[in-house]
């Protein structure tokens, strides 16, 4: 491996530990309020650079190809309710949140959850 490729190689290494660094923190933060991670949004680019630790990590949740990263949180809510947030994967905060009424069927929900990751993806790439 030659100076440049080696430059690369650590540059991409220790962006992906500030990422699992980042992912980490706002796991936790969740967490500590009640939220369970659900699903993890990541640009293939993203997903790529993570490494076993990172998968361990979020074995819990589904991996879903996204054109932005991003994590799904949810947890129960008043009257029966759920609510679901949609964390961008960013040292800037920025999440969208929507409470379900416990009669919604599923198909409702994922419709609603798409058009919320419409909405992240449209501030992500504004960003």
């Amino acid at each position: 491996m030659n100076y440049s490729a080696f430059q690369v190689a650590l540059t991409i290494y220790y962006a992906a530990m500030k990422t699992l660094e980042l992912i980490k923190e706002i796991i936790a933060t969740y967490q500590r309020h009640g939220w369970n991670l659900k699903r993890v949004l990541l640009r293939p680019a993203t997903r790529a650079e993570f490494n076993h630790q990172a998968r361990e990590l979020l074995k819990e949740a589904r991996f879903v190809d996204a054109e932005f990263d991003a994590l799904w949180f949810a947890r129960p809510s008043h009257q029966g309710r759920e609510a679901w947030e949609l964390r961008l994967l960013a040292e800037q905060q920025y999440a969208l949140c929507e409470a379900f009424e416990a009669d919604e069927t599923e198909e409702e929900r994922e419709e609603a959850r798409r058009e919320m990751e419409n909405r992240m993806r449209e501030h992500a790439t504004q960003s």
